[in-house]
Order: C-alpha cells, then structure tokens, then sequence
C-alpha cells in the first residue's frame, strides 16, 4: 500500500512539472511571437523610411548618402531578439526619421511630393503599430517572468533553464506630459 502512495505522489508531481513546463512555453512563445511582430512591423517602417530618401536623392545626394549609410545600419528583429536588440533599431529609426524632417524643411518642394506624403503616412502608421506591439510585449514578458519568478512555478522554469525576459524602454520623450498651456 505504501508503495502505492508513493507511486501516486511521483506521478502527480511529474504531472505537475510537466503542466508547468507546457504553461512556461506557452508564455515563451506568446513573447517570441510579440517580439517577432514588432520586427515585421520594424520592417515596414524601415522600408517606408527608405522610400524617402529614395526621394530625397533627387533634392541632395549629400544628405541621401547620410540617410543610406544609417540605414544600412538596420537589423532585422526576429522571435529571438532582445528588447536592447529593439531599442537600438528604435533608436537609429529616430535618427533617420529626425533627419529626414530637418532636411524636408529645407525643401518645400519635397514637402508636398504627394509620394512624399504617402511615406510619411505610412511611416507614421508602423510607427503607432511598433508602439502598440511593444505594449503587447512588454505585457506579454511581464506574465512570463511572473511565472517564472513565482513559487513554486519557479522551481520547474529553473529546472528547465527559463530565464526573465526584458522589457521595451519608453523614449524619454514620449514619457514626458506635453505642455497644454495656451
């Protein structure tokens, strides 16, 4: 009888680990999938940006160089990327994007290119998509390393080599309150 017991609690326990383990996954992948969607929609945005200086070439090969030579600089955000991976490819998109602005003031004739505006639309659109996205994953990665942070959860994300993800940084800017003085 005692030897029954035993087999019981040895049986539970390793269906335990094993729920565990399935849920720990299923957490992982959740963050992978959110991390690959920001790099789809990092993509898009780079291409966009792209497609304007493209346009700018014609205006000042100077500043199309610049811009190319940064962009050259890009790198692709997959499943297996990490936040400080996004956090740099975020911050060479604000360089370009900070660029592009200075010189599209210096020429108006740019400035109302219809193709011109049709970028910027565009290039505005990923933008709020990459911000959405990194919400999601900043969420997603937040359950994950509760559970893997938790006891007795904790136990088995050790046992199987679970390590905490990172989060997304927020752009000083955007954290900040906007001036609503008149």
């Amino acid at each position: 009888m005692t030897v029954i017991i035993i087999i019981a609690i040895i049986a539970l326990l390793v269906l335990w680990v094993i729920s565990v383990q399935r849920k720990l996954v299923g957490q992982d992948e959740l963050c992978q999938n959110a991390m690959s969607t920001i790099g789809v929609q990092q993509e898009s945005r780079w291409d966009a940006l792209t497609g304007m200086v493209e346009l700018i070439k014609s205006y000042n090969e100077h500043e199309y160089n610049t811009l190319r030579d940064v962009i050259a600089q890009r790198r692709p955000i997959d499943a297996n990327s990490t936040a400080a991976e996004v956090d740099e490819q975020e911050s060479l998109l604000g360089q370009v994007a900070s660029h592009l602005s200075v010189v599209v003031e210096q020429y108006p004739d740019l400035k109302a290119n219809e193709n011109y505006a049709k970028a910027m639309e565009a290039v505005d659109r990923y933008t709020n998509m990459v911000r959405t996205s990194k919400m999601v994953y900043n969420d997603t990665a937040t359950k994950y390393n509760k559970m893997i942070r938790q006891i007795p959860d904790s136990f088995v994300a050790s046992l199987f080599g679970f390590k905490t993800r990172d989060y997304l940084k927020t752009e000083e800017k955007k954290t900040e309150m906007p001036s609503l003085k008149i």
